[in-house]
């Protein structure tokens, strides 16, 4: 069965591990959501660059600690709450070539995944992978399509029949119907 590992999105010249939601008491840390299926990349990181939309910096990874499904980070020169606090709402970004690698066949990357062009198993251009929703029931591939309203496929082997990451390719080969929904 395919899947997908939930780590968000490519930033161009890296991808966010997690995100800053807020300064965390009166030491300069703060609290983040975690955007990686492998927290223990924490234990590696060190140079990070902190990313609120079109503004970046880079930082120095003091420490961390879990806390509740969260994790606190401590940066280097950040020593109270009030330096803490211009840090929320950035993307904690690592760059791309730090991302660990999948050794399980047929799971990928989000951002492996979105911006592939999908085609259906005749050859014909369906769209582009637009997002990945995570529902209970597992993952669907929301579609870009040209003039017409988004597709969404289930990531099962039964309808994507073919993912070639390096080639930015899925072929599908869907239900009848489903992309007519």
């Amino acid at each position: 069965m395919s899947s997908v590992m939930a780590l968000a999105e490519n930033v161009n010249t890296g991808v966010v591990v997690a995100h800053i939601t807020r300064a965390w008491g009166i030491r300069g840390e703060v609290t983040a959501e975690i955007l990686t299926d492998f927290p223990e990349r924490f234990d590696e990181l060190s140079g990070v660059t902190l990313r609120r939309g079109a503004t970046s910096r880079e930082a120095v990874l003091e420490r961390f600690r879990f806390h509740k499904g969260r994790v606190l980070l401590k940066f280097e020169g950040v020593e109270t709450m009030n330096d803490a606090l211009p840090l929320a709402g950035a993307d904690v970004v690592i760059p791309e070539s730090e991302v660990f690698a999948i050794q399980e066949e047929d799971v990928f990357y989000e951002f492996d995944l979105v911006g592939c062009s999908v085609e259906l198993t005749d050859g014909s251009a369906v769209g582009t992978v637009g997002s990945i929703l995570h529902t209970g029931a597992g993952e669907l591939l929301s579609i870009a399509r040209e003039g017409r309203a988004e597709a969404l496929v289930p990531f099962v082997e039964a309808i994507c029949i073919e993912v070639d990451v390096d080639a930015r390719r899925i072929v599908i080969d869907p239900p009848e119907g489903l992309l007519d929904l």
